[in-house]
């Protein structure tokens, strides 16, 4: 045995019978395509703490003297500018080969973005600086729609299912462990603040791990071809694509109305940060105690929830769901009592401990999903599942944050059920899915 293959051995519990099942190939190379997988994956989700639209770019903004109102369109364009291009670039996206080339070009222009970002850091200010990194937050999410959709391709050609979920398990974890490590050398060097020159560092960081995914993904060896399924009769219309899987697929129907009511691990944790501050509590203020809470919670997660997704990625989900619907709802309750005090010691350790855990119920619910799609179609039929459904969820996200910033302006906890009840419906309907993890027929 190489000492890759003994590397990869003891970070993933391997599934013989399930490599046994691939071409000869294909299967030498399990081991060396799945450590380059965690390792840009890593680098990916390394690169994303350093520009995040619901952290380092808000503080960013502050620095330069950005209007409030601009602030308020750097989620929507990084979250539904990485989704709602998606099923528009299928037709493309499978004509060619070797996808990996793909990722690769979406990670160079993510880098290129960043870099931008950065430069206009450095030297911009005002309104003109504000608009600048928009626009450069709008190419950066291109380049992370096209990772998006050969990621899942190339990893279902490369790695046999059930050692999918560990994968993106290993690499959640590895990106909470900088996550962590950056959060804390934030707390050092800003006391949970930064200035210009260090923001700008950061962001160079970014364009830096960006580079490096697209030069360790481009080391893939990917079988080329759409894995043996015919896509002869898949229209050049991405519109035509997403009517037919509506009409026709019913497991992706399902899929869809699963993902889209399972918003609330997501959309939730920005609420309770403004509850706490709101309730007095300052426990969660500062740069790097965000980045610290993500990372924990990543760094926790991954790895359990990888394995847990391998052995049923539908139940993973339903369970992570059901789990993140109480914390909120349980906060809500808490929160409602007369004698509640958010800024004493108690309250303080309330909202952290439901921002915490809310945190790593979603990296359960991104986990389970992820590796849900792989292993539910093959070829071209993932490509289109992924982009499809991304597209679709771009509009989704737009709806459900419409609602639940519309019922937060009548107060958070309005929001946070909303959300919650969501995610309820989310988990029961979840449960109605289709079996696709290997470990779930043992």
């Amino acid at each position: 045995m190489t000492t890759t293959a003994r590397l990869y051995s003891a970070l993933v519990r391997r599934d013989v019978e399930s490599e046994n099942e691939l071409p000869d190939r294909v299967r030498r190379d399990v081991s060396r395509n799945g450590l380059r997988l965690v390792a840009a994956n890593t680098l990916q989700s390394s690169g994303d703490q350093t520009v995040s639209a619901s952290t380092v770019l808000p503080w960013l903004f502050h620095v330069l003297g950005v209007p409030a109102a601009l602030i308020g369109l750097l989620v929507p364009i990084r979250e539904t500018g990485s989704m709602l291009p998606q099923a528009f670039l299928t037709p493309l996206v499978v004509r060619v080969t070797y996808r990996k080339w793909v990722f690769v070009a979406g990670a160079a222009v993510q880098a290129a973005a960043v870099a931008v970002i950065a430069l206009v850091a450095a030297f911009g200010s005002g309104t003109a600086a504000g608009v600048g990194i928009l626009a450069a937050l709008a190419v950066f999410s291109l380049g992370r729609c096209l990772c998006s959709i050969a990621s899942k391709d190339v990893q279902g050609r490369t790695v046999p299912s059930g050692e999918r979920g560990q994968i993106i398990g290993l690499a959640t974890s590895a990106a909470g462990l900088v996550a962590v490590t950056l959060g804390l050398a934030v707390r050092v060097a800003g006391g949970g603040d930064l200035d210009r020159s260090e923001l700008v560092l950061l962001l160079a960081l970014g364009a830096v791990l960006w580079s490096l995914a697209a030069a360790v993904y481009a080391g893939v060896t990917e079988p080329g071809g759409d894995g043996g399924h015919e896509s002869d009769d898949r229209s050049t219309s991405w519109f035509a694509d997403a009517a037919r899987l509506f009409r026709e697929d019913a497991t992706f129907r399902r899929f869809i109305t699963v993902r889209g009511l399972l918003l609330v691990s997501s959309l939730s944790p920005p609420f309770i940060v403004s509850m706490s501050v709101g309730a007095g509590s300052g426990a969660l203020a500062g740069l790097g105690g965000f980045i610290v809470a993500s990372g924990l919670a990543s760094l926790i997660g991954g790895r359990l929830f990888g394995r847990m997704a391998d052995r049923s990625s539908r139940l993973l989900m339903v369970g992570a769901a059901s789990g993140a619907s109480v914390v909120a709802l349980l906060l809500v309750a808490v929160a409602a009592l007369p004698d509640f005090d958010g800024g004493s010691a108690l309250g303080v350790a309330v909202f952290v401990g439901a921002f915490f855990l809310l945190t790593l119920l979603h990296a359960g619910v991104r986990v389970g999903r992820k590796t849900y799609v792989v292993d539910v179609a093959e070829g071209d039929l993932r490509t289109t599942y992924v982009a499809v459904g991304n597209t679709t969820m771009g509009l989704v996200l737009l709806v459900v944050g419409g609602i639940s910033s519309g019922l937060a302006t009548i107060g958070v906890s309005w929001a946070l059920v909303f959300l919650a009840i969501l995610g309820l419906a989310g988990a029961g309907s979840a449960l109605t899915m289709p079996e696709v993890s290997r470990g779930a027929e043992r």
